[in-house]
């Protein structure tokens, strides 16, 4: 996938953080949402989910680590920060590389 062909659909980034999914690591664009992020590394299985992209559905739900435990939060609501580290994914957020 190029990406230069799907940039309107991302919120403007000049670079890529580092974030963590599930003990994997991967590199995502600044700016955006973290469902977005997954729309990234995942263009079809993301544009094709089953997701609202506001909040209503629930369905991009996933857990983050915090200091002394797990927090669940939207995807299509949370902001993507460096060194973000995803522990759990709802079942529908389906990421393939190679995509």
């Amino acid at each position: 996938m190029n990406i230069e062909d799907y940039r309107d659909i991302f919120e403007p980034f000049d670079k890529l953080l580092e974030i963590e999914i599930c003990g994997e690591r991967q590199e995502v664009p600044e700016n955006n949402s973290l469902l977005r992020c997954f729309q990234f590394l995942s263009l079809k299985t993301i544009s094709y989910g089953d997701f609202c992209w506001n909040g209503d559905c629930l369905n991009c739900k996933v857990w983050l680590e915090g200091l002394e435990k797990e927090k669940a939060v939207l995807a299509c609501r949370t902001k993507v920060s460096e060194g973000m580290k995803i522990t759990r994914m709802s079942k529908e957020i389906k990421i393939n590389d190679g995509e």
